[in-house]
């Protein structure tokens, strides 16, 4: 192991995993609404807001899927070290972390079943950049409707389709995040 894999946890475990926790649920809460997070430092490729993710929802009982260059041997060794999780197959992952292209086949991911619903997986969507423009969204925890960019339209309407299956997406580019929680209704704007 590097020691760079000791590296970019929370400085103040019990502190930050606690901040980053209330603001990742604020951020569910809130589907598309664009928070910072902060308390992880990874190795690169992950995000910082995709680090503190992993550091606050993961543990050894959550398997991770990472896809394309997250896939790489500093990220796998850094998880290991921080939380412990088992790298896996799409199939069998509670996460994924990866760029929307190298996420896809969307289908490859668990919807969980119609008696457990809650055993579907959660996708770290990689992004440059995230706005506050494009799709409309619509569901609980939105007013009356607010917009996001997202990577494209057609799966997240059929996503929201599958309730109560189906995927929640959390989008992340430096130290932002935001969410889109398969509740979430989504059309063109």
């Amino acid at each position: 192991m590097h020691n760079d894999a000791l590296k970019g946890g929370f400085s103040d475990p019990p502190t930050d995993s606690a901040r980053a926790f209330r603001s990742i649920m604020t951020a569910m809460a809130q589907p598309g609404d664009i928070k910072t997070v902060v308390g992880a430092n990874p190795p690169a490729p992950l995000s910082r807001a995709a680090g503190t993710l992993v550091l606050t929802l993961c543990d050894p009982d959550t398997p991770i899927y990472l896809a394309g260059k997250c896939d790489s041997p500093a990220l796998r060794e850094w998880i290991a070290f921080h939380v412990g999780a088992p790298i896996v197959d799409p199939a069998r992952a509670m996460f994924a972390v990866g760029e929307w292209g190298a996420l896809q086949p969307i289908s490859a991911y668990s919807i969980g079943s119609a008696e457990f619903p809650d055993r579907s997986a959660s996708l770290i969507v990689e992004s440059t950049v995230l706005k506050s423009e494009g799709q409309i969204l619509e569901g609980p925890g939105i007013e009356f409707t607010t917009k996001f960019r997202l990577p494209e339209t057609t799966v997240f309407i059929k996503n929201a389709t599958c309730f109560p299956q189906g995927l929640d997406f959390y989008f992340t580019a430096g130290d932002q995040l935001a969410a889109l929680p398969r509740s979430t209704k989504v059309r063109v704007s």
